[in-house]
This record gives C-alpha cells, structure tokens and sequence, in this order.
C-alpha cells in the first residue's frame, strides 16, 4: 500500500513530469532567526498523475507548492518541470488557491481569460478553449455573470478554469476546497476528478482532509511536522472514476486509517 519517501522515484514513469530532489526552505525572521520549513525533500510525479499532499499543521505544504509554483525560491535541491529548472513563475504551471480570487469588476469569462491578457496570448486564439472550459465545469449560461452573482462553489470553478486556460503542463491546488461546505466540497470532489480525467492534466493538490486526500489521489504523500520531509507515499489502489460511496468501503477505511496514524505520530492536521 506504501512506499517510503526514498523510493519515490522508482515507483512512477521512467520520464517524470517534475522532479524535487533534496529541496529544502530555510525562512530568516527579522531578528535573524533561521526556521527550516522543509528539509530534502524528494518527489517525483509522472505525467498525467494526481498527487495529494498531507501533513500537521505548519509542516511546510504550502511552501512546497509555492517552490512548485515558482512563487518562491528553494534554499537548496534541485526543482526541474518538464526537463527544465523553475527558477520563477512559468507559463506551464496553473495554480489555484483556497481563495478563488476573482476580480470583481470582471465577468466569468473575462476572469477565466485573465491569464491569456497578463501572459498576452492574445484572445483571439483562446476564446474558445475558455468557453469548453467554462462548459465543462458545468457553468454555462453564466459567462456573463460577475462573482458576487457566483456561490463559493461556482468561484471555484472559475479559479480552476482560469488555471487550464493557457493549457499548462502541471496543476497546483492549494486546499482548493478548504472554505466550502461538506456538501458542496464533496460535489467539487467529484467534479474535479471528472475534470481531471477529462483534460488529463498532472495535478499536485494540498489538503488538511485525509478522506479527500484517498479519494482524489493516486498516491497520497504523507509529510512530517516541522521541518516538513516526506515521512512515507501512500499508492491509493481503487478503480477510478470513484463514486462517494467508495468512501464507505473497508478497503478506503484501510487507507485512511494508515495515514491518520502516520499523522498522529508527528502531530495533527491543520
């Protein structure tokens, strides 16, 4: 069911999409202070591949992601997508954080072409690829609406539809879904497996919830608290598409109940 953080690399594609090895964050506070966030870190995920990522509270997630994401610089290690070293923010990376972000001021489908102006694609060609976008998370007919019009769940549609429209190679969640209900958290779950399966895109995503971490990964990793490494890889052997009564099934409980004790050993969920 698992494998242990050094044998990542031998358990995917011989051609990984993206490649941490030894990556590490080291923060100084104003007085001079030296706090390790994350300390050699090693993943390694094959293309098209949906990856989730848990751990106690402060263990470095969302630092991992923003180093992921170009956002912020790695003290140390090594960081390559798609053969090349990310050094800063790229054109082949979508993120999308717990907070969609929307401008208000835009319409959906004006916000979901945010990218394509701020990368100055031009229009033109992406219209359209916006509109499938739009249609396949299931909001048509409100192109024109503007956010304050949208429920939670809706602005997340669009965050995630704007984070596809300039067809990037990897996908970074970061607890996407953490400000939503239980009932309509459970409903992006499954829209955004279906998503997932339909674009066929790679996918690292950051949770607090272990149940959500096994039903939308293919393998979840488990962090450790502060300085955060990986502790251990949990491969999530269950058919997929998975419907929410799999949730229920004593294979599924397995799961999460090994990873809920991993967890309990270095600290609690955030």
């Amino acid at each position: 069911m698992s494998v242990s953080a050094a044998a990542i690399n031998s358990t995917i594609a011989a051609d990984p999409l993206i490649v941490c090895n030894g990556v590490s964050k080291i923060y100084e506070t104003k007085d001079g202070a030296r706090i390790s966030a994350l300390e050699s870190v090693d993943l390694a995920i094959a293309p098209g591949e949906f990856v989730t990522v848990v751990g106690p509270s402060g263990c470095g997630k969302s630092t991992l992601l923003k180093i992921m994401g170009g956002l912020i610089p790695r003290s140390a290690g090594e960081l390559r997508l798609a053969g090349r070293p990310i050094e800063g923010p790229r054109r082949d990376v979508g993120i999308v954080f717990q907070s969609a972000t929307l401008l208000p001021w835009r319409t959906v489908i004006e916000n979901v072409l945010l990218p394509i102006d701020v990368l100055d694609l031009g229009r033109a060609a992406f219209r359209e690829r916006a509109q499938k976008l739009i249609d396949m998370v299931g909001l048509t007919g409100f192109e024109a609406k503007y956010p304050s019009e949208l429920s939670g769940g809706m602005q997340q549609r669009v965050s995630l539809s704007r984070a596809l429209v300039h067809d990037p190679a990897l996908l970074l969640m970061d607890e996407p879904f953490g400000a939503l209900d239980a009932l309509t958290r459970e409903t992006m779950n499954l829209e955004l497996q279906r998503i997932w399966m339909e674009a066929n895109k790679t996918i690292l995503l950051i949770t607090h919830s272990i149940p959500e971490a096994v039903f939308l990964g293919d393998r979840v990793a488990v962090m450790t608290s502060r300085p955060g490494k990986l502790a251990e890889i949990v491969a999530i052997d269950l058919p997929r598409p998975r419907s929410l009564a799999a949730m229920g099934s004593p294979e599924f409980g397995e799961i999460v109940t090994h990873i809920r004790g991993l967890l309990n050993v270095g600290g609690h969920l955030d």
